[in-house]
């Protein structure tokens, strides 16, 4: 898989695809990622990318020249599955969108800044748009490295253990079972008494048991879609 992603300050995500599961990817080449400065395709010699909005109104609007060459220079090198926009105002991102966009081979994201993007750039380019939460971030760099994580690590041969993440939150529509290790005493707090008992069959009813009542604690809005 290749991730292109596209930013402002792809600085900002340098550090985080150097270390844990993502880097671990990209060192057994399961997966490239490639950081694109936009600036790189400003419209003039002082980088110009974006341009006070039409109409008025306060923030400025990342210009659709500059999104379009870059782009247009990725699609002649590659035919991609999508292309992402991060962004606030957008379907919240799941478990399921992660699994799906994990089974694509070449993907885009362009990460928002400022007030957003040109209108046009969204219905010229863009194939999916995603939020990370109904809450607003300086830029859409760290939703990109979210995303990002959530779909390198579903490729297979990333994780050492194959069934791991098909254990995580949220693959079945319910929050994961509690989890316990050594010792099993400890402050006079002592695990369920059925995780040691090596009965696997009754380990994983317990853990099934357990995930559904935590769900309905936690995110009973889980249960209900």
């Amino acid at each position: 898989m290749q991730i292109d992603i596209i930013s402002v300050i792809p600085e900002l995500m340098e550090s985080f695809f150097k270390h844990s599961i993502v880097q671990r990817a990209i060192d057994k080449n399961l997966v490239t990622i490639k950081l694109h400065h936009l600036r790189d395709y400003a419209i003039n010699d002082y980088g110009k990318i974006d341009d006070a909005p039409f109409g008025g109104g306060a923030g400025m609007v990342l210009m659709i020249e500059p999104i379009d060459k870059i782009i247009s220079k990725l699609k002649q090198e590659r035919d991609y599955d999508e292309i992402i926009y991060m962004t606030p105002d957008a379907p919240v991102f799941n478990q399921k969108t992660a699994n799906t966009l994990s089974l694509h081979q070449n993907i885009i994201i362009l990460a928002g800044h400022y007030k957003g993007v040109d209108q046009r750039v969204r219905d010229l380019f863009i194939t999916k748009e995603i939020s990370i939460g109904d809450f607003v971030l300086s830029g859409g760099e760290l939703p990109a490295a979210v995303v990002t994580d959530a779909i390198v690590r579903l490729i297979p041969g990333v994780l050492g253990d194959e069934t791991s993440a098909l254990t995580d939150s949220f693959q079945d529509n319910l929050l994961a079972p509690e989890v316990y290790t050594r010792p099993a005493i400890y402050k006079g707090k002592e695990i369920p008494e059925i995780l040691r008992s090596g009965n696997f069959k009754k380990i994983d009813a317990w853990r099934e048991q357990n995930a559904l009542e935590r769900t309905k604690k936690i995110r009973p809005d889980l249960l209900e879609s």
